[in-house]
This record gives C-alpha cells, sequence and structure tokens, in this order.
C-alpha cells in the first residue's frame, strides 16, 4: 500500500471514529451520567471521608443526622454543619439517607399527625439546605434484617446473610430482640413486644392504608420544597416474624407511585433487596418505573435457598444477579441520579461496620462505573 492510500485510509477511520463520538454524544444527552456516591455515617464512621474522596469517580455522599432521635426536627443549621463538612472534603451531600418514618405513622395511631407534621418540617428543612433527594423506607419494627453479619467466604472475606431457617429458630426465643444481629440496642423489651404485638394486629391493607394517608401529607411538601422522596423497598422482600412488609415487588412500587402522581413520589431502586427474590425482574421493574427512580443501591445478592440468601461481591459472575442488564436498563431510561455501591464485604482484615467496610465498595464503586461506561457505549454504538 503507497503512502498515500495509507494516509488516506487513517484519515477515513479517525473521521468515522468521529462521527461515532459525535453520535454518541448525541443520543447519550449529557445529562444522563449518574452520580457515583458513597454513604457515610459520620464523625463516628471508621471510613473517612478524605478516604472515600481518593475512590475514582466518587463525587457524592449519601448520609444523614444519625444523632437525632426518630420523629424529632431535624435542625436546619445541623444539616448545614454536616453538609459543610462533606464540601470541605471536596465532596458533594447528594442524598439524605434516611429520615425514619416513626412506628405510630406506620400503625396509624392518633399520634401520627404530630409525627407526619414533624417529617413535613425535616423536609423543608432539607430543601432549605439544598439536599435534594430523601431515600426513607415504611418496614415496620426492623428496617433490614439479616441472620449473620459475617457470613464467611471460600475467599477468607465475609459478608451479610439471611437464611429464612435461621430466622425460625431465632422467632423461637424469647429475647428475639437480642438474637437478631444488629438489633440488641435499638429497643427495650418492653417497647419490642409492643411493637411486635401491635404489628401483627394489622395487615397488609392496613399498611397501604397508612402509608397513603403518610404520602397525602408529606408529598406536596417535597415538592414544593424541591425534595424527591424515594422509598427503599423492604429487605428482605418478604413477610418476615408475623410482620406485615408491602413494598415487595414490581406491583408494589407501581402502586405506590400511582398514589400520588408527583415527581417527588418516587422509588430507590435496590437491586440487593428486590433481587433476593428470584420473581423480581429488575430490567423490567426499571422499564416500568422509568422517571420515578430517584436513587439506586447496587449489590448483588447469591440466592442459596427458598427465602435464603448471602451478599456476594459486586460482580455478575459472584451472585445470583445480571449487574450489566441492570445497568443497561438504567442507561436506557436515561437515568442520571446519585448512585451508591451498596453492602460490600469486608476484605483484607478490614473491620467495622457490617457492609460498610471501605475496600470492597471501593472496588464496588470502579466495577459499576466500568459496567456504565460499557453500557452507554453499547447502547450506542448499536442503536
Amino acid at each position: 500500500m503507497s503512502q498515500s492510500c495509507l494516509f488516506q485510509n487513517t484519515y477515513l477511520f479517525a473521521n468515522i471514529w468521529t462521527l461515532k463520538e459525535a453520535y454518541y454524544q448525541i443520543l447519550i444527552p449529557k445529562n444522563s451520567l449518574m452520580k457515583m456516591t458513597m454513604r457515610w455515617f459520620g464523625a463516628d464512621d471508621p471510613v473517612q471521608l478524605s478516604r472515600i474522596r481518593q475512590i475514582a469517580g466518587v463525587t457524592g455522599i449519601v448520609s444523614a443526622l444519625h444523632d437525632m432521635p426518630v420523629g424529632e426536627v431535624w435542625p436546619l443549621e445541623k444539616l448545614r454543619t454536616l453538609k459543610a463538612e462533606i464540601n470541605n472534603e471536596g465532596l458533594d451531600f447528594e442524598v439524605v439517607e434516611s429520615i425514619p418514618v416513626h412506628e405510630d405513622i406506620k400503625l396509624g395511631l392518633p399520634t401520627r399527625d404530630t409525627y407526619i407534621d414533624n417529617y413535613c418540617r425535616n423536609i423543608e428543612n432539607l430543601g432549605k439546605a439544598g439536599i435534594r433527594t430523601l431515600c426513607y423506607n415504611f418496614m415496620p419494627v426492623f428496617d433490614w434484617t439479616r441472620t449473620n453479619l459475617s457470613h464467611s467466604h471460600a475467599d477468607g472475606s465475609n459478608a451479610l446473610s439471611f437464611s429464612y431457617e435461621e430466622l425460625q429458630k431465632i422467632s423461637d426465643s424469647s429475647d428475639l430482640v437480642e438474637s437478631l444481629p444488629g438489633w440488641a440496642e435499638v429497643y427495650t423489651p418492653d417497647r419490642f413486644k409492643y411493637l411486635m404485638d401491635a404489628f401483627r394486629h394489622i395487615g397488609q391493607d392496613e399498611m397501604w392504608a397508612n402509608l397513603e394517608y403518610f404520602l397525602k401529607k408529606v408529598i406536596p411538601i417535597a415538592e414544593a420544597s424541591g425534595v424527591k422522596m424515594c422509598i427503599h423497598p423492604d429487605d428482605p422482600p418478604w413477610p418476615i416474624l408475623g410482620l406485615p412488609r408491602i413494598i415487595i415487588d414490581e406491583d408494589a412500587l407501581l402502586r405506590l407511585t400511582r398514589i400520588i402522581d408527583s415527581p417527588s413520589n418516587g422509588v430507590t431502586l435496590c437491586t440487593g433487596s428486590l433481587g433476593a427474590s428470584v420473581s423480581n425482574n429488575l430490567p423490567q421493574i426499571i422499564r416500568k418505573l422509568g422517571d420515578r427512580i430517584h436513587f439506586v443501591h447496587m449489590r448483588n445478592v447469591a440466592v442459596t435457598g427458598p427465602k435464603s440468601f448471602h451478599e456476594a461481591p459486586h460482580l455478575s459472575s459472584m451472585g445470583s444477579l445480571d449487574m450489566f442488564a441492570v445497568m443497561q436498563s438504567l442507561v436506557r431510561i436515561g437515568y442520571a441520579g446519585p448512585l451508591r455501591p451498596d453492602h460490600g464485604r469486608m476484605i483484607w482484615g478490614e473491620s467495622g461496620r457490617p457492609g460498610y467496610g471501605l475496600f470492597d465498595r471501593a472496588l464496588g464503586a470502579s466495577y459499576l462505573q466500568g459496567l456504565h461506561e460499557a453500557a452507554q457505549k453499547t447502547l450506542t454504538f448499536n442503536s
């Protein structure tokens, strides 16, 4: 081949590539880039903000005022102080996770209006502080539930796990709250017994009615404050210990968004929570929810039996979820909100808050950003 032909072919190839890149920029809007975030539990968190800042691509923090009692109003100045601390490390305060919903609201007690009024004031304070996303849940008594906080993997790491059989054994214990990992200090025995009895006497229909009452009070305030609320699915996504759980699948998430047709009434897509049930089709759920997804938790789980699983490394090959298919679906709907790697393993001798060490979540953040780039380019060049 002559030097002239070689030059022409090289020039042609360069122009074709330039056209592809231009097409990529047109097809994928600039605002479709997700915001990689990391959860941080404040000054007592063993994982320091300065280390989170060093994880490539992580620009935002998910946090809360963890010292505030449930049901009280969060002072605006404390929110601004927390935001300033995060900003001073070169990071954005993207999401509050979470402002807990008081159990009286979930039970529909006469006292709920006082707690809902406080919740509305908290939403207004988030808006004033410039925090635009609020993740919350409506799980009775327990938040996430596991039966083992240090399930051993063959490689020497450990992670959270849930065994339905083990839970049945625990449920026979007279000291149930002290037998469930992570919950021993949350309730006094009398308070725990009262809540368990109270929730066991209401069904799913009543739980839905109480959630609807709550949303009709708070969503208008959220919309006026410029705050997007996003409910977290129940974890795991099925009733436990006789307690009603309702945010468990596609139908439930769609039902929630229809209660109030507002952009402030949305969903936290948690792949680990929903993915623990093999009946949940995550890419389909993403397509159905579309722009009502305001926040994403991405992690993998290995389903080991009916209602049993352990948490796995983020890679698709290491668990039961197709993480690339999930990311592709998020790119296809143009998701541009905050996303964080969720529970990680404890690796390399690290110890700390179960599920929230630094090292494995940092690996997860890098892997998820690789999936995102691949999903964007695959979508573009195949379109």
